[in-house]
């Protein structure tokens, strides 16, 4: 599920999102090129809304702390930071706009809760439960 949670994203975010809104990038876009300081030279020619990163890293921190949470507690909440720390660095270098990495954000995290939500009612790590079921 974990793979299909990065396939759903990925396919959410670049093939369905990407061609219903295109926006230009703010490194391509020269209206506000004087303005914005690159400090990467590469910039992609695809839409930049929503944030492909974003949507990916969000969709697997949420799958990962919603599927192992009984198992390690709180420690997987740091899958989020890393997450905020990847878009944070897509709108630093100036590849997205702030309101690109949100939507994206939130996009991935509906859907690793979807699929998080799937895989526990699947399989899920029930013997690793805090509340076990009473034994009759």
């Amino acid at each position: 599920m974990a793979a299909v949670t990065v396939a759903l994203t990925n396919y959410i975010s670049s093939d369905i999102i990407k061609e219903l809104v295109w926006r230009p990038r703010p490194c391509r876009d020269a209206a506000i090129a004087h303005q914005v300081r690159f400090i990467v030279e590469y910039c992609p020619q695809s839409s930049s809304f929503t944030s492909s990163h974003a949507v990916n890293h969000f969709g697997m921190a949420a799958f990962i702390y919603l599927t192992g949470r009984n198992l390690f507690g709180k420690w997987l909440q740091l899958f989020f930071l890393w997450a905020f720390i990847v878009i944070y660095a897509q709108v630093y270098v100036g590849v997205h706009y702030p309101l690109d990495v949100l939507c994206g954000a939130v996009v991935g995290m509906l859907t690793g809760y979807l699929t998080a939500s799937i895989f526990n009612k699947r399989v899920g790590f029930t013997i690793f439960d805090n509340h076990p079921t009473p034994v009759s």
